[in-house]
């Protein structure tokens, strides 16, 4: 006998309320779960220091969109303390070759081993150039140009801040005036003196009276600081136009030609302000050695040049500051060579000219000993350009700091005498 369940109507309905009830209560539930998740701070969702350690691993170039998330990342990558860190340990650091392509034009080569570009950008100037500009260095995310007559540009390209520095008045004599930099400098070295919070432009020149002069401008105060005595002959040293590298406080000049590895590289301590020698590899063979110059390689110096017996560039790296055991020789199958900085895997990147006569942006790989060239980029001729490195950054400049910092005591003190007329209202 087959037995059917009878069903009751009225049992069935009170089902249908209670499961329809459930499923309301759920969604109301799950509504005030996202509308408070919505109206919660980010800092209840994400701890202050775990934003800050992300901040630090975001390229550079993409923390300025970055400002626009909230108030709390506004302030926090405009902090000057915030930016000094992301420079000096961020692991996402962006570098550029800079290079002057045109009278008014300057362009910008982003290298590495997975993406590279070019852009060309304009000069802080105001008005059109009556001449040529020329780059004097960087440091520390800026860039400092020269532009006749007597007059110095700091340039912060990634932020826009720029500052012109006049340097034909600040002192009465007139051994200042027939100065055209670089074309009359015999040296020339762009630094940072942190204790002083003071960049410096450190020159040397030969006067009409054949008298040699060794200056340091500082371009926070805008004054010059004889350092005459702080070295008693450095023309022996450096006969010929040479611009210096900045490393560890200090700027670093190799002696033009080499003629011997002792000695060979004058370093300028720029808060101590006084000079140092340094040697360089005992295995150099100066009679090959042409087209000398230095660089910085992943934070170390590197020593290169032409060797004419191997038509190579050779490459010496010092692995640790000055120990002297420390220089390591890579060897690149490229005449003319010019290193500019390394990769994210550790290669060399650079410009120069192969021995078919083939001028380009290079990347030699450490590991294989294999030489490539960038195809997408255009290469002027490594000898007729001056480039250097640029390393994007968000540092204020120390005039700029303070300004800032007046500004927030006008502030504070708006504040403090509105709550008093409240007060008294």
């Amino acid at each position: 006998m087959n037995c059917e369940k009878l069903s009751n109507p009225s049992m069935d309905k009170k089902k249908k309320r209670k499961h329809t009830g459930k499923k309301a209560k759920e969604e109301c539930t799950m509504e005030k779960k996202k509308k408070n998740h919505k109206s919660k701070n980010i800092l209840e969702i994400l701890p202050l220091e775990l934003i800050h350690r992300i901040l630090l691993r975001v390229p550079i170039r993409h923390l300025a969109r970055l400002r626009c998330v909230s108030k709390l990342w506004c302030s926090l990558i405009s902090d000057p303390d915030f930016a000094e860190f992301h420079f000096h340990h961020s692991p996402a650091s962006t570098n550029a070759c800079f290079l002057i392509k045109y009278p008014t034009k300057a362009q910008f080569v982003y290298l590495d081993d997975n993406d590279a570009s070019q852009k060309e950008m304009c000069p802080p100037f105001k008005k059109k150039p009556p001449s040529d500009f020329a780059v004097l260095g960087s440091c520390r995310g800026f860039i400092l140009l020269y532009r006749h007559p007597h007059f110095l540009v700091v340039w912060n390209p990634l932020t826009g801040f720029s500052k012109r520095i006049s340097y034909s008045h600040l002192s009465p004599s007139h051994k200042y005036r027939g100065i055209k930099l670089p074309y009359c400098a015999r040296l020339l070295g762009f630094g940072y003196d942190a204790s002083q919070d003071d960049y410096l432009l450190l020159v040397t020149w030969c006067h009409c009276d054949r008298q040699y002069h060794l200056d340091c401008l500082s371009l926070r105060t805008n004054s010059w600081i004889n350092l005459n005595a702080a070295l008693s002959n450095p023309f022996l040293v450096l006969d010929s136009y040479s611009c210096g590298v900045f490393l560890n406080g200090a700027i670093h000049w190799l002696s033009f030609p080499l003629t011997a590895y002792k000695d060979a590289i004058l370093i300028f301590d720029t808060k101590e302000r006084t000079f140092s020698m340094m040697s360089a590899p005992e295995q150099l063979v100066m009679s090959l050695c042409l087209f000398s110059g230095l660089a910085l390689l992943g934070g170390c110096l590197a020593l290169y040049y032409h060797n004419h017996g191997s038509c190579n560039t050779d490459i010496w790296v010092m692995k640790e500051y000055k120990v002297h055991s420390s220089w390591n020789l890579y060897q690149i199958p490229c005449k003319d060579f010019q290193p500019l900085l390394l990769s994210s895997n550790g290669d060399i990147i650079g410009r120069g000219c192969t021995s078919y006569d083939k001028v380009g942006y290079f990347i030699y790989n450490v590991r294989e000993d294999l030489l490539y060239r960038f195809r997408n980029l255009c290469c002027p001729s490594p000898m007729s350009e001056t480039a250097t490195v640029y390393t994007e950054s968000l540092l204020p400049f120390p005039s700029d700091v303070e300004d800032k910092k007046k500004e927030i005591g006008h502030q504070n003190q708006n504040d403090v005498k509105q709550g008093k007329r409240i007060r008294r209202e």
